[in-house]
């Protein structure tokens, strides 16, 4: 039981580590809509813990936001078309956390 233990341990930790956590695929999905890297990461890490699970899942939807022509997509844009989702928490949250990263830049 103990050498089966053993072995399995490794494999877990192997598999924990290439799953990715919650705040980096908020933090993917933020950048395919086309905020910038630095920028997509500090909001993440912002909203993760204020979001539920149901709200981040809402956000996904916003990976194709991205401007045909490929340019930057701002904050202020980013809240703006959330409003469609008709939830003020999801906005303020993206809100406030655009504001703090723009501030903390």
């Amino acid at each position: 039981m103990h050498r089966l233990l053993l072995l399995a341990l490794p494999i877990l930790a192997l598999s924990a580590c290439a799953t990715m956590s919650v705040e980096q695929r908020v933090e993917n999905k933020l950048v395919e809509a086309g905020l910038n890297p630095p920028m997509a990461r500090c909001m993440a890490h912002r909203m993760v813990d204020k979001l539920s699970v149901s709200q981040l899942r809402q956000l996904s939807q916003f990976a194709g936001l991205r401007h045909q022509d490929g340019s930057t997509l701002t904050v202020d844009e980013l809240a703006y078309r959330l409003r469609a989702l008709n939830d003020p928490e999801i906005f303020a949250v993206v809100a406030s956390a655009g504001l703090k990263c723009a501030i903390a830049a």
